[in-house]
């Protein structure tokens, strides 16, 4: 399907940089990926994988090693300043549906998070940038390596976006701050999430919540210069911290770029754009991002590079704005309310590319399945999944009850027919291509329209 290219550097090996990265092995495009730090990020910090990003695992072959690494949310714990406790959840459970089968936020720890995605990626750790150009980055031990392509996914203080002389708009909020530590703890369940009130009976003071597959507690309080020890023992003189391990003191940044494309160079997850954690946003934002730019970076085509751009930062934007408004929640109305993430724009399943250069919709009456949107799952009439024909680095044609003739499409284009019942949302037999990830390209009646959208997303 896809063109032989040249060389990629990827500079960063945080969760956006590696999820690229598997994308490119999987095309066969050759890359390099360094990251300055000697070692893999070692703390809890982006705990959170919503439903998009599991589909995105599923799609790479990794979400049976998350499903066993993670765990659903805990419910909340408040401890209450006059004893006794009261529970509550984030977000209640939704059952899984025939479109939706992981339909609720997983847990995992952001080093587990790491650790999974970099497993037989060669990144080279220690080795930091330099200097970019159009054509070549150098790196602090001299190497100058010449590159195709260079994509900027080295975080919010992004040696990339600085060399290109992009900026970063936003705000940074400097009186809030929050220190963020992983803990060992005695005296605790972990079957919940702790807080404890802070002193105005409204923000948080405290909160531990225990991350699965590991024996920790994540801590988060107000910057404190006192001893975490000391710290928790004032909230609860039954619980012991017997060890402090990562800790990072966070302050509200709510930042993102105008441009994701420079020439040949690209920015993605928080080198592009950097959230409040309210919401659990940013993380899977940017394995987003890497989920969208690998495939074009595949064809090589420039024109369809651009529509990276074009996709991706309407997306950071609303993204961003949903964070911002829990952060604002949680300042003005408390840690509590903002702990209430009922919002189902959290989970990113509606997220879509529609009035995008990619999204082809033909069809007079469409129903609620549109072009530009995430292509849902669904029981097939073998019973296998529909992700299970999607899955892999190709796109397909899906003919939904269709009883007129076939388009000439290359043998890379997998096509599987559907009784016209089979899809949620399709209303009249119709074609309908998927890009390779998993969005309704080409939505028509007119056999024609697939082989032109075929040859505008360079399918081979």
């Amino acid at each position: 399907m896809f063109t032989e290219l040249g060389f990629t550097v990827i500079v960063g090996a945080g969760p956006t940089g590696l999820t690229l990265a598997r994308q490119l092995d999987r095309y066969r495009v050759p890359y390099r990926i360094v990251e300055k730090s000697p070692h893999p990020f070692e703390g809890s910090r982006g705990k959170g994988l919503q439903p998009r990003t599991l589909e995105v695992l599923d799609d790479l072959g990794l979400l049976d090693r998350f499903l066993t690494a993670g765990s659903p949310y805990p419910p909340m714990r408040a401890h209450l300043p006059g004893g006794g406790t009261r529970d509550w959840r984030l977000d209640e459970p939704h059952e899984p549906t025939a479109e939706a089968p992981w339909p609720n936020t997983l847990m995992v720890p952001q080093w587990r998070t790491g650790e999974l995605l970099a497993d037989g990626i060669p990144v080279e750790y220690g080795v930091g940038v330099t200097a970019v150009t159009q054509d070549s980055v150098t790196l602090d031990t001299g190497e100058v390596v010449e590159a195709r392509w260079i994509v900027g996914a080295d975080g919010g203080r992004s040696t990339v976006r600085k060399a290109l002389g992009i900026g970063f708009e936003g705000e940074t909020f400097e009186e809030e701050r929050l220190l963020i530590a992983d803990v060992l703890v005695t005296g605790l369940d972990r079957e919940h999430w702790h807080v404890w009130p802070g002193a105005d009976g409204r923000s948080m003071g405290l909160g531990l919540c225990p991350l699965p597959g590991t024996d920790r507690f994540q801590l988060t309080t107000p910057p404190t210069d006192r001893p975490l020890a000391e710290l928790v023992a004032d909230f609860d003189p039954s619980i012991t911290i017997t060890d402090v391990g990562w800790t990072t003191e966070f302050r509200a940044n709510i930042r993102m770029v105008s441009r994701y494309r420079s020439g040949n160079v690209f920015l993605a997850g928080d080198a592009a754009h950097v959230h409040s954690p309210a919401g659990g946003q940013g993380l899977n934002t940017g394995v987003q991002d890497a989920y969208n730019l690998g495939w074009k970076l595949a064809t090589g085509d420039d024109a369809l590079l651009d529509t990276y751009e074009a996709e991706r930062l309407p997306v950071a934007a609303g993204v961003l704005g949903i964070s911002s408004r829990l952060h604002r929640r949680q300042v003005e109305e408390g840690a509590e309310a903002a702990m209430r993430r009922d919002d189902p724009a959290l989970r990113q399943l509606s997220l879509n590319y529609r009035g995008g250069p990619l999204a082809a919709e033909h069809r007079a009456d469409p129903g609620e399945l549109r072009a530009g949107d995430r292509m849902p799952d669904a029981v097939l009439d073998d019973g296998r999944r529909l992700f299970d024909v999607l899955r892999g680095p190709h796109a397909t044609l899906l003919a939904v009850g269709w009883t007129g003739g076939m388009p000439t499409l290359p043998g890379s284009v997998q096509v599987r027919h559907l009784a016209l019942d089979t899809l949620a949302g399709v209303r009249e037999e119709c074609l309908l291509l998927v890009r390779p990830d998993g969005y309704v390209g080409c939505a028509t009646t007119d056999p024609r329209h697939i082989v032109e959208y075929a040859a505008l997303i360079k399918v081979r």
